[in-house]
């Protein structure tokens, strides 16, 4: 780090915020702390955020990678009837941590609202299941999804993958995927400020070192974690980190939002920019001051209630017209 680096402010309701809550927002994450944070979502966090929509869950084990068991949750409407939109949700945790149930509020207020399915992957996590375990576990959760769209309720043409931080790169990688692998056809990417590049040498990368929450070291732990030995080689593959594609055409429409005072500022930035020159469709929205994972992390402030307002807008434009 260097400390005279000029930097992005931090707006002051969410830097507040951080001063105030240094374990719940710590700067730098380290390898040594990656045991600690494989937690899983409180049980009553979940079924409190069924209640609130008058939803259900159930889980399915699918083959993941290899064969491998893997548990997807589907989630929809009491009584639900009919064909909506699917919603497929890979979740974050910087590749090591997190489950099916992280970040699935909003996910779980569109199934309900289009009379939709939500199905969230658990994918098996790195250290232990490093590249390509991730990805291919949420591979084989969407091709089974769209294998069972019929018994699912699901209209297999408005099928929509979505994630937030490594959630996100999933999304993204997952996006190139499908398209590589000829389907399942994918009608959206939701892809909120995702991890996509894992050299972790842009100029956000470096200003946001040792400030604000979750940082370029933090980065380094993550890259580490998922790619090993083979981060910063050929080795490395567009579907681990999708800023190494050269070809982005023939992808869906896609949502990429990412905070300005955050380390994966400019490589989001980079892949929307490229996107839209190999003639693609991308909503980009760059949030003044925000740090990773407000819209999540600091839900009532008002950038995180700006940001959920975008993602839902673009979720309308798409199912509404």
């Amino acid at each position: 780090m260097i400390d005279s680096i000029p930097r992005p402010p931090i707006e002051p309701e969410l830097a507040a915020l951080l001063a105030a809550n240094p374990e719940m927002f710590p700067t730098t994450i380290t390898p040594d702390m990656i045991p600690a944070l494989k937690v899983t979502t409180p049980p009553e966090k979940t079924e409190a955020l069924l209640e609130q929509f008058d939803a259900e869950s159930r889980d399915v084990v699918i083959d993941g990678h290899d064969g491998h068991p893997i548990v997807v949750s589907i989630i929809g409407a009491k009584g639900r009837t009919g064909t909506g939109p699917g919603f497929y949700h890979t979740h974050g945790g910087g590749m090591f941590a997190g489950d099916r149930f992280a970040g699935i509020d909003q996910f779980v207020e569109w199934a309900v609202r289009y009379n939709g399915v939500l199905v969230t992957v658990d994918y098996r996590l790195a250290p232990e299941f490093p590249d390509p375990y991730p990805i291919e576990d949420c591979y084989s959760g969407l091709k089974w999804t769209a294998d069972n769209a019929d018994e699912l309720g699901i209209d297999p043409d408005r099928l929509i993958i979505g994630g937030a931080s490594a959630g996100g790169g999933l999304a993204a990688g997952l996006t190139l995927l499908a398209r590589d692998r000829k389907g399942p056809a994918v009608a959206g990417s939701l892809v909120i400020y995702p991890m996509l590049d894992e050299r972790n040498d842009t100029v956000s990368a470096r200003q946001i070192d040792g400030y604000g929450f979750w940082d370029r070291t933090s980065m380094e732990t993550t890259w580490n974690a998922y790619l090993g030995d083979r981060r910063g080689t050929d080795a490395v593959s567009i579907y681990a980190a999708p800023t190494r594609a050269t070809d982005l055409s023939g992808l869906p429409p896609t949502f990429l939002g990412v905070g300005a005072a955050e380390v994966f500022r400019d490589e989001v930035v980079a892949y929307a920019s490229a996107i839209w020159a190999a003639g693609g469709d991308v909503a980009l929205h760059v949030w003044p001051g925000a740090f990773h994972g407000v819209d999540l992390m600091a839900y009532d402030t008002r950038t995180a209630a700006d940001m959920r307002d975008a993602h839902d807008r673009w979720i309308r434009r798409l199912l509404e017209g």
